[in-house]
């Protein structure tokens, strides 16, 4: 983002996760499935059994999850209000960033 001299404010998730209520508006409103937010390579989420039950969770029970955990977040997690992306794909990140 530095290199084409794209603003934006950096979070740490770990320490600092969004709140839930942003996860609930994320999760209703991006068009993207409730795994898509969730690190599925992280230790958390295989010490919490989640590929089992990801798929089966409420908007509700994800946000919570995401918004106390922060290690359960895919990162980074890029929003403006008007787009969201999670993880880093180069192509993904031209198309939807530097555009």
């Amino acid at each position: 983002m530095d290199e084409h001299q794209v603003a934006y404010d950096q979070q740490d998730l770990v320490e600092q996760p969004p709140t839930k209520e942003q996860f609930v508006d994320w999760l209703t409103n991006s068009g993207h499935p409730i795994k898509y937010f969730f690190n599925t390579s992280g230790q958390h989420y295989r010490q919490q059994n989640l590929k089992e039950r990801v798929n089966d969770l409420t908007i509700d029970e994800a946000a919570t999850l995401l918004s106390t955990d922060g290690k359960l977040i895919k990162r980074p997690l890029m929003v403006d209000g008007h787009q969201l992306t999670c993880g880093f794909k180069t192509d993904v990140y031209e198309e939807t960033w530097l555009k």
